[in-house]
């Protein structure tokens, strides 16, 4: 356990040293782990349900302590660019301005203690009022400037009729390396009085807001049909499908886990990689960047799930730029570049080394590298390729002339493999 305060202090530093931007996904405290936040039921990893509908969304998380904490949440409503909007409580919630955290357990039979905790949306006491984008504040002791996490929710009016396809890139410089993707938008005239600057569309990859398409505007318009079929401005990196190891089971042989040991914790190192960068494409089924948190041997995995310390390897004899930063990311980081997902350069050995908790499941992940913008790039370790199956959804906003804030009125979720 002393290495855990350690590494949990160290971490503590290194977040307050960092400007935190709220309106994003974001996990603000380092004891937080295992975010999930979706519909009940389902593994549907966009937090999207509709205006007066019956879905209920799920936002669960641990905290790496032995004892309960005092949480609080509340919504804001954003506009599309998720910046918060002039409107007051009242006019985009019912009920309450924020709730208290009720619903967490304690962990049972496991090395690595921590508290389980869950928060439903819409509930009894709160339910968003308007649609749109909104962001999920969660705060200790009544103060919102004690930030735990944000995660980012909508809620759609559903007004229009989308259509779209996601295919290898047209032009000949990117036609082995990027997808495009194109699209057409029906609208209800009587609701979208000037669309072509009224509607903005958002286009992502892999439930990914990091690099997801914005400020498209359409090429034209005929018969209420609004027609995107750029050949430059969306198109996306390929990439390539993705890493995973599989720690459901910490007893037995797991894929992808080259060993395990217990002391006061669970360590398991998993296979050594190496930079695909230059490599050929190789088919094979994933996820999309999904995860799935389970214990295979327990009866509770949200409470009987323990923290294994995985141990990345990534050989940096080939393909690894001198002097790069790399990191491990996935949609466990945010798809971020996260100080404790940052790897270590063991030069001794020649290979990037990073020593982290996770708590049991299957996991997908890749490497990047640092930019010169500061965010991840992916190109030269894992490579791009036209043929990699990807998941695009396209949200649609218009903007409400009643109360003058962007509506969500449309989603369109597609892959590659639908073509």
């Amino acid at each position: 356990m002393l290495k855990m305060r350690i590494f949990l202090i160290i971490l503590l530093f290194s977040f307050k040293l960092q400007a935190t931007e709220v309106w994003e996904n974001n996990i603000i405290d380092p004891t937080v782990h295992s975010v999930l936040f979706g519909k009940v039921g389902t593994d549907d990893r966009y937090a999207v349900i509709n205006l007066n509908g019956q879905e209920v969304l799920k936002l669960s998380f641990d905290m790496l302590a032995n004892q309960s904490e005092n949480l609080q949440f509340t919504l804001v409503h954003c506009d599309a660019n998720w910046k918060p909007t002039k409107l007051n409580p009242n006019e985009y919630l019912v009920g309450m301005n924020f709730d208290n955290v009720n619903d967490f357990r304690f962990s049972t039979n496991v090395y690595v203690k921590y508290v389980h905790y869950n928060i439903f949306l819409p509930n009894d006491n709160m339910k968003p009022k308007i649609a749109g984008n909104y962001i999920v504040k969660v705060y200790r002791n009544f103060d919102e400037e004690d930030l735990i996490l944000t995660r980012r929710m909508m809620v759609i009016n559903n007004a229009t009729s989308i259509e779209a396809l996601a295919r290898p890139a047209s032009l000949a410089e990117y036609r082995y390396t990027k997808q495009e993707v194109q699209f057409t938008i029906g609208i209800n005239p009587s609701q979208v009085i000037n669309p072509l600057e009224d509607i903005k569309v958002v286009v992502m990859q892999n439930a990914r807001w990091d690099n997801a398409i914005t400020g498209l505007k359409p090429q034209f318009m005929s018969n209420n049909k609004l027609t995107y079929e750029y050949l430059d401005q969306c198109i996306f990196n390929g990439g390539n499908e993705f890493r995973w190891f599989d720690t459901r089971n910490l007893r037995q042989f797991s894929p992808n886990v080259r060993s395990k040991r217990t002391d006061s914790v669970v360590h398991a190192l998993l296979n050594m990689d190496e930079s695909r960068g230059a490599s050929q494409y190789f088919n094979y089924l994933d996820y999309n960047g999904k995860r799935i948190l389970q214990n295979k041997e327990g009866t509770n995995s949200d409470l009987d799930g323990d923290y294994a310390y995985m141990t990345f390897q990534l050989s940096a004899v080939m393909g690894v730029p001198p002097g790069a930063e790399v990191y491990v990311i996935g949609e466990f980081t945010d798809w971020r570049l996260m100080p404790q997902f940052k790897m270590y350069y063991n030069k001794n050995r020649q290979r990037f080394d990073l020593d982290v908790p996770m708590k049991q499941g299957r996991y997908e992940y890749c490497y990047a590298i640092k930019n010169a913008e500061g965010k991840p790039d992916e190109t030269s370790l894992e490579g791009n390729h036209f043929q990699t199956e990807n998941e695009y959804v396209i949200l649609v906003y218009t903007r409400n002339l009643i109360y003058n804030y962007d509506e969500l009125i449309g989603i369109k979720r597609f892959s590659t493999s639908n073509q």
